[in-house]
């Protein structure tokens, strides 16, 4: 049974969702977050496509000590990657988080890796 937590984020999410979408020059970057790990995918949401994604669970950084920093290399390495493929400009989804903490170190490192929005 989900939480009033979880059902106000998902309310949230719905709510930014309707304004928001991906296409395959500005893809959509999605970002989830557990209580240990963050995720990131680039999503094309014309044509039900993710474009790369990137993850913590793997992070051997010394950088990665806390979970905010990991949360930075996770959208570094995830900017890098899209820049390898031709994407430099996004649109962000903050998946009905607040932009603070380990979301905002998430966007900050994307933005160093190279992604704009």
């Amino acid at each position: 049974m989900p939480t009033a937590k979880t059902l106000r984020r998902e309310k949230i999410k719905s709510r930014v969702r309707k304004k928001i979408f991906g296409t395959a020059t500005k893809p959509r970057l999605s970002v989830f977050r557990s209580n240990k790990q963050i995720y990131g995918q680039l999503i094309d949401d014309v044509n039900g496509v993710t474009l790369c994604a990137a993850h913590s669970l793997k992070l051997e950084s010394a950088d990665a000590a806390n979970k905010v920093n990991q949360a930075f290399e996770t959208g570094k390495s995830l900017g890098e990657k899209a820049v390898a493929m031709g994407i430099e400009e996004i649109v962000f989804d903050r998946s009905g988080y607040l932009y603070h903490g380990r979301i905002k170190s998430f966007a900050d490192g994307a933005r160093e890796g190279g992604l704009k929005f």
